[in-house]
């Protein structure tokens, strides 16, 4: 029971933190279930950060199921889903019913202007800690950059990039074996 409190307060704590998108809960992450904790590792956490990217759902909702399943089985994920969906669930019901009056204002627009920038900062120090951590030789520098050109500059879908760098393991496993 221990654990799965844990698990909840953990996730509470990332949720209430994160702004903007799933991506900006990676430094969280990393912060808090890897250093802080160490309920797992690096390498585990960009597992399942790149597995939650690539199944259907909320990537925060997702990395926090995986996280809190390794720990605390389902019980864990079902805390650690709970915790990071709480804060942003009061956030929104706030939002909804406080600052919408206020929506248009001048203030208000300059809040999220503000706000719009400081996610970009995060989402940004996180695509430099995902490469850090992940692209290792120069096939991955190849491989991300080939990944960035198909998604950014040609405009087709994340899905087809995942397919691609999938069948690319494949064959890179088969060639070393």
């Amino acid at each position: 029971m221990k654990n799965v409190l844990e698990l909840f307060v953990s996730f509470l704590k990332i949720g209430a933190l994160m702004f903007g998108s799933g991506y900006t809960m990676l430094p969280l992450l990393l912060r808090e279930v890897v250093e802080r904790r160490a309920w797992i590792t690096e390498d585990e956490l960009m597992d399942a950060y790149a597995l939650s990217q690539c199944v259907p759902g909320v990537i925060a909702v997702n990395t926090a199921a995986f996280v809190g399943q390794k720990r605390g089985g389902w019980g864990g994920a079902a805390a650690a889903v709970l915790g990071v969906i709480a804060a942003p669930v009061v956030a929104i019901l706030l939002v909804a019913t406080v600052l919408m009056q206020f929506w248009n204002s001048p203030t208000m627009v300059s809040i999220f202007n503000g706000v719009r920038v400081a996610v970009a900062a995060v989402i940004t120090n996180a695509v430099i800690q995902l490469v850090r951590s992940n692209v290792k030789n120069w096939l991955g520098i190849a491989l991300c950059a080939a990944g960035f050109v198909i998604i950014a500059l040609l405009h087709l879908s994340p899905v087809f990039v995942v397919l691609l760098a999938i069948i690319v393991g494949f064959v890179l496993w088969g060639v070393r074996r």
